[in-house]
This record gives structure tokens, sequence and C-alpha cells, in this order.
């Protein structure tokens, strides 16, 4: 049986009880919209995120969270574009919270890169969260990014240290010095995925960097991307190759 038939069961008893009080609509049974979609640029992909909803749109608890639907809509010039036309939007992403395959979790944060992108093309877009029986919630926050052509990833090195690591690089030749931003340092531990949170975000005169924060006997690999301004967006590049350090105290 489900909810609506839940519902429809509990709204006859009351009437047959001649109780009254505040009801739930039916569609308020439905997961609450997300409002924290965000879409960034890395390399030559957006990065798409948002957060699970822990509640329904009635302010109950969620619990039958079954997916999302990515939803992406190519934006056009102002006198022929069409949000709410029906055909507006195409799904991009079917995701199911236990089979995750590429998407990326971090706590109740969702996050996948989508690459079938056009330069100089915007894109919007929104995600819909649905459960066991079907119930679908409204659209999220719009998110709308254009795909700009970036920067290239600096050439990345090395020198170990007995107590550090120090990362060392070059400016991408192809670069105008005022559209270049500065630096995003990455690091990761052997058998995880690079986060998408830098270590380090440094400035564009910046050339190298020493990691502070090592561990005893842990080996670490690092990449740098750079970080340009084209127009109005800041963009990074793809990751640079990979290094490794390790601090050693037998070293």
């Amino acid at each position: 049986m489900n909810k609506y038939c839940i519902w429809i069961g509990v709204v006859l008893l009351l009437a047959a009880c001649g109780k009254r009080g505040p009801l739930v609509a039916p569609e308020a049974l439905v997961p609450a919209a997300i409002t924290d979609l965000q879409v960034e640029q890395k390399g030559n992909r957006f990065l798409v995120c948002w957060s699970r909803p822990g509640k329904e749109e009635w302010g109950g608890s969620l619990e039958d969270l079954a997916g999302f639907k990515v939803l992406r809509r190519d934006v056009l010039p102002p006198d022929q574009d069409c949000e709410e036309c029906p055909n507006a939007y195409r799904q991009v992403k079917l995701i199911d919270p236990e089979y995750l395959q590429d998407v990326l979790q971090f706590g109740s944060r969702y996050c996948m890169f989508d690459s079938d992108l056009l330069i100089n093309k915007t894109y919007q877009y929104k995600v819909v969260s649905f459960e066991k029986d079907g119930a679908t919630s409204k659209g999220s926050n719009p998110a709308r990014r254009t795909k700009l052509l970036p920067p290239k990833p600096p050439l990345l090195s090395a020198v170990k240290t007995p107590e550090s690591v120090i990362l060392h690089w070059k400016t991408p030749a192809e670069i105008p010095a005022e559209s270049l931003a500065g630096f995003s340092v990455y690091r990761k531990e052997a058998n995880e995925v690079m986060p998408l949170t830098p270590i380090a975000r440094l400035t564009a005169d910046s050339t190298s960097f020493a990691d502070p924060a090592m561990e005893h006997g842990v080996l670490y690999f690092y990449a740098v991307r750079t970080l340009a301004e084209v127009g109005p967006d800041l963009v990074e590049s793809d990751l640079s190759n990979l290094v490794e350090g390790k601090f050693s105290l037998s070293e």
C-alpha cells in the first residue's frame, strides 16, 4: 500500500470519527526540493554537486529515498530560450544511492562530473529526487554555467626532505599573466580518489609548496591545478601529473 492510499485512509477514518485537524496534502508527500545545487568547471568537465534531502515537503522525515535524476538543458539566446518548455531538459544521469558507480559521495553531499559539453555553450542543471513509490520532488534550484576553454595544468616535480615534500612547478606559457589567478594543490593517499577540495590555494606568483601536514609513514600523491580568470569566471585546469612524497624519520 503506497502513501497516497494511506493518506486517503486516514482522511476517511478521521471523517468517520468526527475529528478535524491539519492534514498533509498528497502533493506534500514527496521529498523536499534540493536547494544547494552547484556547478563549477574543473578542466574540461563540469562538477555538479548537491545535498541529499532529509525531509519530505511537508516536514516529515524522508525514509524511502530511491535516487536522483540529474537534468540538463541548453541555454538559448533570450528570444529563443524556454526553460518551461516540455522538452527543455533532458536526463543526463540516473543515480541510485546504493550503487553510486562513478558518482562521489561526501557525507550527505553527492557530486558527479559531466563531460558532454561544448566550449562557449551555456548549460543549466536541476536535480530531482524520488522515493521508492515513485513520489518525485520539485526541481532543485537551477544552476547555470558556460563551458570555457580551461587553462593548461602545470608540470609538477617534487623534492623530498626528511620532514616534508616540496612541490615545484612552472606557470604554463600559454596563460597570459593578467589571466592567471593562482594554483590549487591537491593531495590523496594511496587507493583514494583525489578529493575535490584542495589542501591549499596559492597566489599567481607561487612556484612551490611544502606540505606542512604530512603524517609519519604515510605515502601521499600530489597534483596541482592552474586557476585562471576567463571572462567573469574562475576556471581550474585539469590535474597536473602526479608526484609522490612520504615523511619518514628513518630516511
